[in-house]
C-alpha cells in the first residue's frame, strides 16, 4: 500500500482507571504503550481510542483513517454499541485489518466475525508460557526464534471454541500442562483479523520486545494490500453473446 499504515488502537481503559496494580503497570492505558511502540516503527502511524470516548473512540471519519484496528477489551464488552460493531463489522470486510488481543477473544466484534462463542479455560496464578511458533517463515514471526517465553502470565486453555484459522501461527504450552492456540490467522472479506492471545492487564507483557515484534508484524501483515475491488449483483456481458 502507499504512505504510512494507518493504526487505530482501541482499548476498553477501565482495568487502569480501577485497578491500582494494572495503573501501576500501564498509568496511561495499554492502548498509549501499543501506540508507542508502534508509532516509533517506520512507516506506522497509530493512533488511539477508548470505550468512554464518543462513539467509542471509531466515528465514520476514524475508520474511515484506519487501515489495521487492534482491539483490546475485558470487563465491558456489552458496554459496546451494537452500531459501532457493525461499522467496525463492515470495514473490515471492505479490507481494513484487525488484530483481536488476549481477552479480545469473547468481544462482540470478534465472535461476530468468527461465528462462534470463542469460549475456552482459564486460570490467574502467574504461570510460565511459552509460545511456540508452528508456522514459520510466516511474516507475523519475522525477527523470532523458535519460541517466546513470558514469566508469568494467565493461561488460556483449549477447547477454544473459533473455527479452524486460516493459519495457525502459535501454540502455547502453560506451566500447568494446558495448551492453547494462541495465534489464529483469518480472512473476512477483503479484510485480515488475526488473534494474538498474551496481555493479561496485570502483566507487562505488551512491553516485552518479543510480544511487541509480534504486533508490529502483524500489523504490516493485515493492512490493505490493494487490488481490485469486487462487484456484486447483475452484470451485463463483456463480450457478444450469439444467438
Amino acid at each position: 500500500m502507499d504512505g504510512a499504515i494507518r493504526v487505530t488502537v482501541w482499548n476498553e481503559f477501565r482495568h487502569e482507571k480501577t485497578h491500582e496494580a494494572v495503573k501501576a503497570i500501564y498509568p496511561d492505558g495499554m492502548h498509549r504503550v501499543i501506540a508507542d511502540f508502534l508509532s516509533a516503527e517506520p512507516g506506522i502511524e497509530a493512533r488511539t481510542a477508548t470505550l468512554d470516548e464518543p462513539e467509542h473512540g471509531l466515528t465514520d471519519e476514524v475508520l474511515a483513517q484506519t487501515d489495521v484496528l487492534t482491539w483490546w477489551g475485558h470487563m465491558a464488552h456489552n458496554e459496546v454499541r451494537d452500531e459501532i460493531v457493525e461499522k467496525v463489522h463492515a470495514r473490515v470486510l471492505d479490507g481494513m485489518g484487525l488484530i483481536v488481543l488476549h481477552s479480545g477473544h469473547y468481544s462482540k466484534i470478534f465472535r461476530k466475525l468468527v461465528g462462534a462463542s470463542a469460549s475456552l479455560k482459564w486460570r490467574e496464578v502467574a504461570e510460565k508460557e511459552r509460545l511456540w511458533v508452528v508456522l514459520p517463515g510466516h511474516p507475523i514471526v519475522a525477527g523470532l526464534g523458535e519460541y517466546i517465553e513470558l514469566e508469568h502470565t494467565e493461561m488460556y486453555g483449549e477447547f477454544f471454541d473459533v473455527p479452524q484459522p486460516d493459519e495457525l501461527i502459535f501454540i502455547s504450552w502453560f506451566e500447568g500442562g494446558e495448551v492453547f492456540r494462541s495465534g489464529l490467522c483469518y480472512h473476512r472479506g477483503r479484510g485480515k483479523v488475526f488473534y494474538f492471545r498474551p496481555g493479561h492487564e496485570t502483566f507487562p507483557i505488551f512491553k516485552q520486545p518479543d510480544v511487541q515484534r509480534v504486533i508490529i508484524n502483524a500489523v504490516r501483515w493485515a493492512a490493505p494490500a490493494g487490488g481490485p475491488k469486487p462487484a456484486f449483483g447483475n452484470v451485463k456481458p463483456l463480450e457478444e453473446i450469439g444467438d
